[in-house]
């Protein structure tokens, strides 16, 4: 699996426990640390626990292993480091006094929403087209 295809796998953990504000830090041309950083929030403590969790559980069902996690004891920040990617899953306000995203101003933000399951099985099938527009039909 590349780095990239763990960092998306990672944020679609999170976002099965609806984390909030998930992105991935495109971080390879900045820093020799990692490739990715994925950055996500959670509304309590019981919450930043299950995205953690889920992300944990989830690649470690696929075969990967988290090489080092912190932050398990606070619950305010954990970090999850599966080497070429690292997993940031912050308090809301933790995150905004953090502010990784303006920390690391130069790399390039990818946003992660979740979509409901009707719309990625359609949107792999079909072409986008423009909001309130309607195709035509034939008579």
């Amino acid at each position: 699996m590349t780095s990239h295809a763990l960092a998306q796998e990672i944020a679609q953990l999170a976002l099965t426990k609806k984390a909030s504000d998930v992105l991935i830090m495109h971080m390879k041309s900045i820093s020799d640390v990692t490739d990715y950083f994925v950055v996500c929030s959670g509304d309590s403590d019981t919450q930043v626990k299950a995205i953690a969790d889920a992300i944990d559980t989830g690649m470690y069902l696929k075969g990967t292993r988290v090489w080092k996690s912190e932050g398990y004891q606070n619950l305010q920040w954990i970090l999850l480091d599966y080497v070429d990617v690292v997993v940031h899953i912050f308090q809301k306000q933790v995150r905004g006094y953090y502010n990784l995203e303006r920390l690391w101003g130069d790399a390039r933000i990818q946003h992660v929403i979740d979509e409901p399951p009707a719309t990625k099985a359609s949107s792999a099938k079909s072409a986008p087209r423009k909001s309130g527009i309607k195709p035509k039909t034939q008579k």
